[in-house]
């Protein structure tokens, strides 16, 4: 990509009413790029618009709908003839024991935080290949370096995401498309007071476990260390980056964690290894 496509890059971004969303399309728009931000009500995204009217496109999506992820899609590369970075952000939390979660919620869950990512991207790749560049931002969660008792299904959405995403870093290399998975710690969002679903169904067993961490939750809201500013200038670093991270890692305390997660993983492999490792066949060759 040449210096002046670099300096007017196109960005696709998902769920930017609040939060991550909002701080980097500000981030973005302020840098002179170009944004089409989305929101299920557009009309949240008209300080944006009125600050970067001929750069900012305030769109309406429902991420968890097809046809509207298509048609913004195809808005998008009618605004401004190209698309440079999509990013996957929209989604919201859900807390509670799995035991305690009911088929309609883990199902809404998957379909927001999982699916519709996967409709965003399917969109977006016929415009990325064409063009031979792009890069993909999925936003992921902390929870997937390691994860909590309460988050099983809000979990297993964002490690299903990412096993997507490091597959698709894979398959898009050779044709210049960029994957980027954002790993952030607990940032100072509206992600608990207004992304946070808690199970409709308690079981009193789960008190000091998942109900522990629901009620850990509520104490951190405007608590949290991490600053959405700054984490949109990390994002975009790593897009801006000739050798982007396939993860980047926000924060001090998912830092911490995912360091910790990486020998703990490693002491435990190599504690058990005596019994994994002589499973193979006796003239095995590892050419995988």
């Amino acid at each position: 990509m040449d210096e002046s496509q670099t300096s007017s890059r196109v960005w696709l971004i998902t769920g930017c009413s609040s939060g991550f969303g909002a701080a980097l399309a500000a981030a973005v728009l302020a840098r002179g790029q170009r944004v089409i931000a989305t929101a299920r009500n557009p009309d949240s995204l008209s300080e944006l618009t009125a600050q970067f009217p001929a750069t900012c496109r305030a769109l309406a999506l429902d991420v968890t709908d097809a046809s509207g992820v298509k048609r913004v899609v195809a808005q998008a590369l009618k605004a401004f003839g190209r698309l440079d970075v999509v990013v996957n952000n929209a989604g919201y939390g859900l807390v509670g024991a799995f035991e305690e979660l009911g088929n309609e919620e883990i199902t809404r869950n998957f379909d927001t935080n999982f699916f519709a990512a996967m409709e965003v991207i399917r969109a977006a790749l016929p415009i990325l290949r064409a063009q031979g560049s792009g890069h993909i931002v999925n936003i992921s969660a902390a929870a997937v370096i390691s994860n909590y008792a309460g988050f099983s299904i809000y979990g297993a959405t964002k490690w299903a995401l990412e096993g997507v995403s490091e597959s698709l870093a894979a398959e898009l290399k050779p044709l210049g498309i960029k994957v980027t998975i954002v790993q952030p710690g607990p940032f100072r969002t509206d992600f608990i007071a207004r992304s946070l679903e808690r199970a409709e169904s308690q079981i009193a067993d789960y008190d000091r476990t998942s109900g522990k961490f629901a009620r850990f939750l509520e104490t951190m809201e405007g608590k949290q260390p991490g600053d959405p500013a700054r984490a949109a200038e990390a994002i975009i670093a790593a897009v801006e980056s000739d050798a982007p991270p396939l993860r980047l890692v926000l924060g001090k305390y998912a830092n911490d964690k995912a360091r910790k997660k990486v020998a703990d993983t490693e002491r435990e492999r190599a504690a058990w290894e005596h019994v994994g490792l002589p499973t193979d066949f006796a003239a095995t060759s590892h050419n995988l």
